[in-house]
C-alpha cells in the first residue's frame, strides 16, 4: 500500500516538481541573495586594538574564542555532510543543506583568516587549532557535541521510529544546542568588546556569521516542525525529556568555557550572567521546539537584547545593494525581500 511520502522517509527523492516543501526552497533562495566574502572584512582596526588597548584578560578571551572558532563550523559541516544531507529526503531541502555547507565553508575561512591576522606567532596559531585537543573547555564541548550527534553516523537508512527519534535529537542537538547556544555565547563575547568600541572587523565579520547561523536554525527547526507535523508520535514525553536534559547538559558545558573565558575577570562580564544569558537561550530554542521554557531566565545582556532584531534588519538595510544577486531570465529573483 502507498503512502503520501514524508520528510524522513529513507531513500533519495529526485523529483522536485511538484514541490512538496516550498519553505525549503524559498530558504534556498532568500541564502543565495545573501552572499558575503570574507575579503571583504577590514581587520586592520582590530591589529591595533590587540596591540594597545585589551588587557590580558581580554586578550585571553579573544584567543579562546578564535580557538572554539577554529573548530566549531567544521563540526558543523561535517554533521550536515554525515548525517543530515543523507537523511531529510526531500530534494529542494538539500538544495539547502549544500547552501549551508558552502556558508560553513566560508566561516570556516573567516575564522581562518581571523587567527592568521590575530595570532601572528606560527606557534600560538598551532596551539589554537589543537584547541579540541589540548584546552579542556573547548575539548568539553566537542565531546558534547560528537555524543549526540555522532549516534547515527553509522545509519544508513532511519527506517524504525527509535531511528526517527534519533535523527530528530541529532537534529535538536545541531540546531539548540550547537548553533544556538555554543555559538550564540560567542557571540556574546564578541558583541559585548564591540560594546565597548572594540575588534570591529570580528564584530563586522561577525554580524554577518550570525545571519548565517540564524537562517540556519530556522532550517532546522522548520524540518524538525514538519516531522513533527507528518509524524506526530516521534515527539513522545521521553523525546521532550531528552531534549530538556540535552539543553541543561549544554548550559553546564557552555559555563565551564565561560569560566576559563573570563577567568582573567573581564569587567563587565561576569560568569553569573552568562549563566543567566544561556538559560535565557535554551528557552528560546525550546519556545522554538513548541516546548514549554525550562529556566524562566530574562537576558541579562542588554547589547545583546538587540541584536536579534537590529543586525538581521540592518543586514537588510544596510546590504541589500551589495547583496542581492542579479540572475536574468526566468528565474530571476523577486526585487523585494
Amino acid at each position: 500500500m502507498s503512502h503520501t511520502p514524508r520528510l524522513l522517509d529513507p531513500g533519495f527523492d529526485l523529483t522536485l516538481r511538484p514541490m512538496r516543501y516550498p519553505q525549503f526552497y524559498e530558504m534556498y533562495r532568500d541564502a543565495i541573495r545573501n552572499t558575503w566574502t570574507v575579503e571583504e572584512v577590514d581587520f586592520s582596526l582590530d591589529v591595533n586594538d590587540l596591540k594597545h588597548k585589551l588587557g590580558p584578560a581580554e586578550r585571553h578571551l579573544i584567543e579562546r574564542l578564535v580557538a572554539f572558532f577554529a573548530t566549531g563550523d567544521s563540526i558543523v559541516a561535517n554533521n550536515l555532510v554525515l548525517n543530515l544531507y543523507q537523511h531529510i529526503n526531500a530534494p529542494e531541502a538539500r538544495m539547502y543543506l549544500s547552501r549551508q555547507l558552502y556558508e560553513e565553508a566560508l566561516h570556516v575561512q573567516f575564522y581562518l583568516t581571523l587567527l592568521d591576522t590575530y595570532l601572528p606567532d606560527p606557534v600560538a596559531r598551532a596551539k589554537a587549532f589543537a584547541a579540541v585537543e589540548n584546552i579542556p573547555s573547548i575539548r568539553a564541548k566537542a565531546e558534547f557535541c560528537f555524543k549526540w550527534i555522532d549516534s547515527i553516523q553509522g545509519l544508513q537508512r532511519i527506517e524504525t521510529v527509535e531511528q526517527r527519534r534519533q535523527f530528530l535529537l541529532n537534529l535538536i542537538c545541531f540546531a539548540c544546542c550547537i548553533e544556538g547556544l555554543f555559538f550564540f555565547a560567542a557571540f556574546a563575547y564578541v558583541y559585548y568588546l564591540r560594546s565597548r568600541g572594540l575588534l570591529h572587523g570580528l564584530a563586522s565579520g561577525t554580524n554577518w556569521v550570525f545571519r548565517d547561523e540564524s537562517c540556519h536554525m530556522a532550517f532546522a527547526f522548520e524540518v524538525i516542525r514538519t516531522a513533527r507535523e507528518e509524524e506526530p508520535h516521534l515527539f513522545d514525553d521521553e523525546l521532550k525529556a531528552q531534549v530538556v536534559r540535552m539543553l541543561e547538559e549544554a548550559v553546564e558545558c557552555e559555563m565551564q568555557f565561560a569560566q576559563d573565558v573570563l577567568s582573567g575577570g573581564v569587567a563587565g562580564l561576569s560568569p553569573k550572567d552568562m549563566r543567566q544569558y544561556l538559560q535565557y537561550c535554551a528557552d528560546q530554542r525550546l519556545a522554538q521546539l513548541g516546548l514549554p521554557k525550562h529556566f524562566n531566565a530574562t537576558n541579562p545582556f542588554a547589547f545583546m537584547d538587540l541584536q536579534d532584531v537590529q543586525e538581521v534588519t540592518n543586514f537588510f538595510e544596510r546590504r541589500v545593494s551589495a547583496y542581492q544577486v542579479g540572475v536574468e531570465g526566468e528565474v530571476a529573483f523577486d526585487a523585494a525581500f
